[in-house]
């Protein structure tokens, strides 16, 4: 059996990734981006940087918080850019990366998908709740 280079170790890796299988690493990239305050925060940042009082204000219900673990947690995973401008008061904006930015097309289709249609969903739902059990 031939030997493989460290590249093509990770080619073949990157190929075996199985977001179905709970331990893969793209499984738990998915429940992370899937969350509500993540589509929420990447939407409301599309359209260009913002501070944190005005992300707080935009999405309603989001305690601070969580606000603050979902930053951390996009920064580390290079989906967002925190830049502190030295200042008085100490300025804090937030900003899509690239990757975030290509993120950001998906989620905020989601978002508007779920505005876009939540009536007939929301009929759905009631007639399905009127259906006999069974």
């Amino acid at each position: 059996m031939a030997t493989m280079t460290a590249a093509q170790k990770r080619d073949r890796a990157r190929a075996e990734y199985d977001a179905f299988i709970k331990a893969c690493p793209t499984n738990q990239l998915l429940d992370r981006i899937s969350d509500k305050w993540v589509s929420l925060v990447v939407s409301a940042l599309a359209p260009g940087p913002m501070r944190y009082s005005d992300l707080s204000r935009k999405i309603a219900g989001v305690s601070p918080k969580m606000l603050t673990q979902t930053l951390r947690s996009l920064e580390r995973d290079g989906i967002l850019v925190r830049t502190v401008t030295p200042s008085v008061p100490v300025r804090v904006d937030y900003e899509l990366t690239p990757l975030g930015s290509s993120l950001a097309l998906l989620l905020t289709a989601v978002k508007d998908w779920a505005e876009s249609h939540f009536d007939e969903v929301h009929r759905a739902r009631e007639l399905y709740d009127t259906q006999p059990a069974g």
